[in-house]
């Protein structure tokens, strides 16, 4: 009873606090509807009684969404022929951003910008960053010109905002960051391999003034380049790998080459036609620029196609990009006399490349009229004839070691000016490792015979395992002329835990890097860069007679005086000897205990003895 008389209780408990619930759940939906239903009525009368005022959203707690920075990508593929019968692809792909990542601002969303760079910029307070990877050496005097220079293994250099206060410590971990993103070695760059140019590497960016202690340069000579380094370079692509020209990038291809090169650029731009650069843009290239040569594909003829050189065809441009096109180079072979390209194109255009105007055959892939029947775009290009020149570059260098012995040596860099009547300025940068010690004193430049005093020089000596050596200088070429530049250095003697595994191999210098305004054989026009193909537009002019270049020469590989390394293994064999043989016999010696043990008598001689032993006889 006492049981039944509880939950009866409870029930009625439960059963009143449900209809209160339910009471005031009922009120409050009243109170919200009449005055939904009077902020109408007023907002209407306000419509009504003031036609000049614009009527109000009816949606009284509507929020206006915040204006999305816009972006746009674009993608294009330049094929150069060369003389040599190698076909020249460049790639790139262009993602300008109307944000400003410069100003401190912290951006949240990413459409066609990848997160993880812009994650770096903002943590880091990037400017500018400019990384490549590069396997193998550009022949300048066989290809000509590259769109863009690189040097052999890796490159980095950076400039950073005036905000940071630890430049080497951001520095550090900025290549220790970007060594996970792109699965490189950068993360072993440290003060001992990177240094501060105070005049070469200016930025690519608004032409602010700027501070060299805000600028870190660095190059891994060794690094070698792999798919490893592909994959994640192709992921910040908007449309990755999956459409687009992105398709052809087929790491079997791209590696069996002879010339191979990524690199990843960000600076910032102005917005649009801002003459006073009020607002700024970030802008990100991917370049990727590749040689295929036709005896080492096994191909044993000069005739090229998309299919030959990617494995692939292209069948659609990238949905998010706002220009596909293909150039090919047809300036050389104007009427077809050395080379046939098909299918045709109607669509031509011209374009100041390098100082030199050329003529190139345009594809739009945003227009399904490109594909063909076939919905397949697969361009051929077979040479009908093997007897055209090529024109001498303006611009060369080459640079290599001299000496004999493993104590002293000499480098001689040579600067070629091939231009007939015309005499310009270049500024040559080197950067020599702490064990190569330069003698600068011996320092001579030499152009035809004569002494050339370079106008400018700045020079940092190295420190032991701390930094290297930094040497800058500004050199006038005569015309038609050869520069040399030596100097001299000697080999230091590193500790036995600094040599790597294959000390025998030698040791890495960096490429030595010019940059230099070169004369331009035309006028350029720098206010319609805009409507110039991706490749011409990176590198700003200066001048109107003159062109931007950067060169790169061959890196040099020296031999240190190296120890014997089989010593140690060979005393350690020898000792370990002497002690198995010398130690072991005498302390066999001090704890052996010796016995003497009688030889055991033969069968005959034992039954005798049991004969005996019955009879009572003693034992024999």
């Amino acid at each position: 009873m006492a049981l039944r008389r509880c939950c009866s209780i409870v029930s009625l408990f439960g059963l009143i606090a449900l209809t209160i619930f339910v009471v005031a759940l009922s009120q409050a939906s009243t109170v919200k509807n009449e005055s939904v239903k009077k902020t109408t009525k007023q907002m209407s009368k306000v419509g009504k009684g003031t036609p000049n005022v614009k009527k109000q959203h009816s949606d009284p707690v509507a929020v206006v969404p915040p204006k999305t920075p816009k972006d746009d990508f674009q993608e294009e593929l330049a094929i150069r022929p060369l003389h040599s019968g190698d076909i020249y692809a460049s790639f790139q792909f262009r993602t300008l951003w109307e944000t400003d990542f410069f100003g401190g601002n912290k951006v949240s969303h990413y459409r066609l910008f990848p997160k993880s760079l812009g994650q770096v910029i903002s943590k880091f307070s990037v400017r500018e960053l400019h990384i490549s990877f590069t396997q193998g050496y550009w022949r300048t005097m066989q290809w000509g010109q590259p769109y863009h220079s690189s040097p052999p293994g890796a490159e980095i250099w950076v400039w950073f905002q005036d905000s940071v206060e630890d430049v080497d410590g951001t520095w550090k971990e900025l290549t220790n960051v970007l060594s996970g993103l792109f699965c490189a070695s950068l993360n072993y760059i440290d003060s001992i391999n990177s240094i501060q140019p105070s005049a070469s590497f200016k930025p690519l960016g608004i032409n602010n003034e700027t501070d060299h202690r805000f600028l870190r340069y660095a190059a891994l000579p060794r690094e070698s380049f792999c798919t490893e380094n592909l994959t994640p370079w192709k992921k910040l692509l908007p449309c990755g790998s999956k459409a687009g020209l992105a398709v052809l990038l087929k790491s079997e291809k791209l590696f069996h080459s002879s010339f191979h090169s990524q690199a990843v650029h960000i600076r910032p731009v102005c917005q649009g036609k801002d003459e006073h650069c009020t607002s700024t843009s970030v802008e990100l290239r991917q370049t990727l620029n590749v040689v295929f040569d036709y005896i080492t594909s096994g191909q044993g003829k000069r005739e090229w196609s998309l299919f030959k050189m990617f494995s692939r065809t292209l069948t659609e441009a990238c949905p998010l990009a706002s220009s596909s096109k293909i150039y090919v180079d047809v300036s050389d072979s104007a009427e077809g006399e050395y080379f046939v390209l098909s299918p045709p194109t109607p669509l031509l255009t011209q374009a100041v490349v390098l100082g030199d105007r050329r003529n190139f055959s345009v594809y739009d892939l945003t227009q399904r009229s490109t594909f063909g029947a076939t919905s397949s775009l697969n361009l051929l290009i077979r040479w009908t004839s093997s007897e055209a020149h090529m024109l001498r570059p303006l611009l060369h260098a080459e640079r290599y070691v001299a000496g004999s012995g493993l104590h002293t040596g000499e480098i001689h860099t040579l600067l070629y000016n091939n231009h007939p009547y015309r005499a310009f300025p270049v500024l040559l940068l080197d950067s020599v490792p702490w064990y190569f010690r330069l003698y600068i004193h011996t320092l001579n430049v030499t152009s035809k015979g004569k002494n050339n005093s370079p106008s400018y020089i700045h020079y940092e000596p190295s420190k032991d395992r701390v930094k290297p050596h930094m040497l800058e200088m500004l050199v006038q070429l005569p015309p038609n002329s050869i520069t040399e530049v030596s100097v001299q250095f000697e080999r230091a003697l590193l500790k036995w835990t600094e040599y790597p595994p294959d000390p025998n191999h030698g040791f890495y210098v960096g490429s030595s890097v010019i940059s230099s305004l070169v004369p331009s054989i035309v006028a350029m026009d720098t206010n319609a860069t805009h409507k110039s193909p991706l490749f011409n537009t990176f590198f700003p002019s200066k001048e109107e007679f003159s062109y931007f270049v950067r060169l790169y020469t061959e890196p040099l590989l020296i031999n240190l005086p190296t120890p014997d390394f089989s010593m140690p293994y060979n005393v350690i064999c020898l000792t370990s000897t002497v002690l198995a043989v010398g130690y072991g016999s005498l302390f066999n010696l001090l704890t052996r205990n010796f016995q003497i043990d009688e030889p055991r008598p033969g069968l005959a001689k034992r039954i005798a003895n049991v004969i005996r032993k019955i009879r009572g006889v003693p034992p024999l």
